[in-house]
């Protein structure tokens, strides 16, 4: 008996070593190309909201064809339009961005173009020597790879991301903004707002897209803001609520409200340009 219990251990042995030394599939990334990138112009551009719906320019560009050991990749490759100013080698605070998915090109109304650039705060009626390029990558943003870069020169007009207070027809320039809520105790949510909190719940206009505010907040609460004593539907509210240092907005009467930083005095600055907003503590 103790002859053949010798005789199958070494046996047992073998066949462990064997499954633990076995090959594995594995497949590793080779290379891929650089996108190309084309536009339908690179002529001055002066765009003009008259024209807002008109085409503006069309980007087309080469498939990287990234390869694997298995051969070229059949996963799906998203792409991405980089649009910055000139010598800021797309890594500025205003880089736009936009994804495009499963597509080797893209047609821009000058609304759409014009929209990259006034998200950028870049002044109307003035010429911006302006980048473009694509970005491929991946599931994941892996292995991402950047085409070379079009340069063109932009003249934007002024634009927004949230339509600002007043009337188009004067230019935005009779706009005013007040905050209303529970976070600075009374009036509360009184509309109209009562003296003297008409003229201290008041934003400064800075300009047509900018408005600010330095105030006292109590804990907890919210507000909104409107543009018309009494009226609520043409108020701005808060995109996604408990967001209360910064955050995006929309003129919409709906929640959630812009949620109190809690106790302190704050400034409020309003950006109609990008739509978006932001407290300070003072």
């Amino acid at each position: 008996m103790k002859n053949r219990l010798l005789f199958i251990f070494p046996a047992m042995l073998l066949l462990l070593l064997t499954a633990c030394t076995k090959d594995e599939n594995k497949i590793y990334y080779e290379e891929g190309t650089a996108p190309v990138l084309t536009a339908s112009s690179t002529t001055p551009m002066v765009l003009l909201n008259a024209n807002k719906n008109n085409f503006a320019i069309k980007f087309t560009w080469t498939n990287p064809n990234y390869r694997f050991t298995t051969g070229i990749s059949s996963q799906d490759v998203t792409y991405t339009l980089q649009v910055d100013t000139a010598g800021k080698n797309f890594t500025s605070a205003g880089k736009q961005e936009m994804t495009i998915a499963n597509d080797n090109e893209v047609s821009l109304t000058v609304k759409e173009l014009n929209g990259f650039l006034s998200k950028m705060e870049l002044t109307a009626g003035r010429a911006y020597n302006v980048e473009i390029r694509i970005k491929s990558a991946l599931v994941n943003n892996s292995v991402p790879l950047y085409s070379n870069v079009i340069k063109i020169n932009i003249t934007p007009y002024l634009d927004f991301a949230v339509e600002p207070p007043g009337t188009s027809a004067n230019n935005y320039n009779d706009g005013n903004l007040w905050v209303i809520g529970d976070c600075f105790g009374a009036p509360n949510w009184t509309n109209p707002l009562p003296a003297p909190q008409d003229v201290n719940h008041k934003f400064t206009r800075i300009d047509v897209l900018h408005y600010e505010l330095t105030i006292n907040f109590v804990s907890g609460g919210g507000y909104k803001m409107i543009q018309t004593q009494g009226v609520w539907g043409t108020q701005y509210h808060a995109l996604v609520a408990n967001t209360a240092l910064s955050g995006d907005f929309e003129k919409r009467d709906a929640d959630p409200q812009f949620a109190s930083p809690g106790a302190g005095r704050y400034k409020i600055e309003v950006n109609f340009q990008t739509g978006k907003y932001k407290l300070t503590p003072q």
